[in-house]
């Protein structure tokens, strides 16, 4: 079920718009890794889960153990990333002769999770004074990503000034402002996730610690910041004992695994073929859901009793927007606070302000995504690979989810853009689909029009931008050739990949409890999406209008069913009770009073004639 936008036709001044037909999502079954599917069944898996863990690793090797019994023995040494060493003797140095530190991070969730990191084990397990550490966080629209000029400023007007910076989620671009630091006696050491430059890591850090260095022994480049710097304090408390700056009985940092659990849903990485991210994960939530911490039980009060205990899914869509909405609507320093709060009184404070910033952020995203999908037709028309849209008036914190929209729309990569900070300057965040490595088509584009591009960095599913504004027209014709030059001929357009159907008998919690045991689900380890055809027994517009409640039913068997945003509000869906549909679902534990039942929740459905 679809439903269309106005958009000027761009044909007259005052011609009427005519109605775009968007294109439905296409229901398609997942490619089958058949090698893997019957090694799942050979080592005991159901034939459900063997068939889940075949559609999410289409090219896996490795053992069946670290994917379906993720733990905390598949952790590598941090000895094994570059420059580590290095780096955590400094540290300790700092915390050995008491030198002033500053803690620079990225503002989004894994940035804040890293930051909490590296400050509570400072603090805590290092003994170092609060009154020796500076937290500097750059506010994402007066300073940007990263060491920016204006952190940079911050830090050297600090009184005492810190006499080294430790960078978490950022830092491996930013050589220009690192010399600049160096050049007024502050070391900086650098950990980071994101793709190097080109050149490599930036000359003028004390050490640069990142596992997609080219020169780097560790075993996987996926993991997220907030675990490269939970490695890098793990490794500095080891070589403070060795020292003997600290006991041997000092606690280890396994408790930070909570954050980094947070931090590594919030930040999409892989948790596919990634054993060391599973098994944080899973760990981590284990730890939340002991719930010792106040930020993690004023969470489970605002979202209610039901909601324990909390999965992958409770921390990427409900404690991460709330974290990062604040960084995209003001400074970042609530959410450090709130993820920092010492009783539950400060940490339900401050989860206040994130609540509201969260709300905000919605409206302004709801907006935004209005106007984006009337500027995207033109590229539709065109039938370009690539949606760019230039939203004037658009928020810059909120390019990404916006972005995401489209892509979930369109099945196109999106590159969503604002006005900089920095006059004649645009700023962008970009969202790919799952055949276009957007890094390096961006980096591609950089070789066609460097002018116009001139920073871009990120992953190969999303990315951020700064593009010159009367050079648009340029970056727009590189990325367009840059993406097709990845894509060829490959038909864009929106795609629900499913599992299959399920049997009558599998409807049930049985198969829910199942399917969790492959847990934790996210990106490139997506949660079970299953297709099958219902009747229409009762259905319910609810909320703003926008979400439907509907009873269906399958053989006799009759289930409960939400599909969210499904309906313009005030507007009814295409078909009645007494319809079979078509249905794209995933299973959902309701609970309810302490109760629980199945309940599924509708991604796409279409009569069927």
């Amino acid at each position: 079920m679809s439903h269309s936008s106005p958009a000027n036709t761009g044909s007259s001044e005052h011609a009427e718009p005519r109605p775009r037909i968007e294109p439905r999502p296409r229901i398609e079954p997942r490619p089958r890794n058949e090698r893997l599917y019957r090694q799942g069944l050979e080592a005991g898996l159901s034939e459900l889960q063997a068939r889940l863990l075949a559609g999410r690793l289409p090219d896996y090797q490795g053992e069946l153990g670290p994917l379906v019994d993720p733990s905390l023995r598949h952790l590598v040494h941090p000895e094994r990333l570059a420059d580590a060493p290095r780096a955590a003797e400094r540290i300790a140095q700092a915390v050995a002769e008491g030198e002033h530190i500053g803690i620079l991070t990225d503002y989004d969730v894994d940035g804040i999770t890293s930051h909490v990191v590296i400050r509570r084990t400072l603090n805590e397990l290092f003994g170092v004074p609060e009154s020796r550490l500076h937290s500097l966080i750059g506010h994402r629209i007066h300073d940007g990503y990263g060491i920016s000029l204006p952190l940079v400023e911050r830090t050297l007007k600090l009184t005492p000034r810190p006499s080294l910076v430790i960078t978490a989620d950022c830092g491996s671009s930013d050589e220009a402002r690192i010399a600049r630091l160096k050049a007024a006696g502050i070391d900086v050491v650098v950990s980071d996730h994101h793709a190097l430059p080109q050149e490599g890591p930036p000359p003028s850090a004390y050490a640069t610690v990142n596992p997609t260095r080219a020169d780097c022994d560790y075993p996987d480049a996926t993991i997220a910041g907030c675990m490269v710097a939970w490695l890098l304090m793990s490794l500095t408390r080891q070589v403070l004992i060795e020292q003997a700056v600290l006991s041997p009985s000092t606690p280890k940092l396994s408790p930070w695994l909570s954050y980094v659990a947070l931090g590594t849903v919030a930040d999409c990485v892989s948790l596919g073929g990634s054993a060391i991210n599973r098994a944080v994960v899973r760990h981590g939530l284990a730890l939340i859901n002991r719930m010792g911490e106040p930020c993690w039980r004023v969470m489970a009060e605002r979202l209610g009793a039901d909601s324990v205990p909390f999965d992958a899914e409770t921390l990427g869509f409900q404690m991460g927007p709330r974290i990062n909405a604040r960084s995209r609507l003001d400074d970042p320093y609530a959410a450090l606070h709130f993820m920092l709060a010492g009783d539950d009184g400060v940490a339900r404070r401050h989860l206040e302000t994130l609540d509201a910033d969260n709300q905000s952020r919605k409206a302004i995203e709801a907006d935004m995504v209005a106007e984006a999908r009337l500027l995207a037709r033109r590229a539709l028309d065109a039938d370009e690979p690539v949606v760019i849209v230039y939203l004037e008036n658009g928020h810059p914190g909120v390019q990404g989810i916006v972005a995401s929209r489209l892509v979930q729309a369109y099945g196109r990569p999106t590159l969503v853009l604002t006005p900089a900070a920095e006059a004649g300057m645009l700023t962008g965040s970009g969202r790919s689909v799952e055949a276009l490595h957007l890094r390096d088509a961006l980096q591609r584009a950089h070789d066609l029009a460097p002018e116009a591009l001139t920073r871009f960095g990120g992953h190969r599913g999303a990315a951020g931008v700064g593009v010159v504004q009367e050079r648009l027209d340029d970056f727009r014709q590189a990325l367009i050739t840059a993406v097709s030059e990845q894509l060829g001929d490959l038909e864009l357009v929106p795609r629900l990949y499913t599992d299959g159907e399920l049997g009558e008998h599998q409807l049930s919690l049985e198969t829910l409890a199942e399917i969790e045991g492959l847990g934790p689900f996210g990106r490139e380890f997506e949660a079970p999406l299953f297709e099958g055809r219902f009747l229409v027994e009762r259905l319910k517009p609810v909320g703003d209008g926008s979400h439907l409640t509907l009873e269906l039913s399958c053989r006799g068997l009759t289930l409960k069913a939400i599909w969210f945003r499904c309906l313009t509000p005030g507007q009814l869906p295409d078909f009645d009770v007494g319809a079979t549909l078509h249905c794209a679902y995933k299973l959902n534990r309701n609970r309810f009073r302490g109760r629980e039942s199945l309940q599924l929740m509708v991604e796409h459905a279409e009569p069927v004639e």
